[in-house]
């Protein structure tokens, strides 16, 4: 069986409190963040995404964010601004998860692109595939643990 204890687990608290106030489950957060960074804040993607939750630059100033990029990296800033974005791709493609995390992988306008589909990318895919996996064993795990 596959572990599935957060390895966000040192920024849990941080996660529950900021995805409570944007409406996202926390859970999901912490499996976009398993598979975004692997919970390391420094990380940074071969396309320029920082941070816990892999936020581009140019998506960071789209949602009102003002400073320099290096702040994407601090974890309070990166899972305020994830989330924040998965807010408004709940907005946008409904409570249909599967194209709210491929559009955090791919951008919008690649899912609408394909007519509102996972867009046939194979990292898009694979991302969708990942993140919906840790997803659903960690909200198993939650269940287990809730009985």
């Amino acid at each position: 069986m596959t572990d599935v204890r957060p390895p966000s687990s040192d920024y849990s608290a941080l996660v529950e409190r900021v995805a409570g106030e944007k409406l996202i489950d926390p859970l999901l957060v912490e499996a976009m963040i398993h598979v975004e960074s692997r919970a390391r804040p420094g990380a940074i993607s071969h396309k320029g995404a920082r941070g816990l939750m892999q936020v581009m630059p140019a998506t960071a100033r789209g949602l009102g964010f003002a400073g320099d990029d290096s702040e994407l990296h601090d974890p309070f800033t990166s899972v305020e601004l994830g989330t924040a974005y998965l807010r408004v791709l709940h907005k946008r493609f409904g409570n249909d998860l599967p194209l709210v995390v491929a559009a955090y992988n791919a951008g919008e306008g690649a899912v609408e692109k394909y007519g509102r589909q996972i867009p046939p990318y194979r990292e898009t895919q694979g991302y969708v595939r990942d993140v919906l996996a840790r997803y659903e064993a960690l909200r198993a795990a939650a269940a287990q643990g809730a009985r």
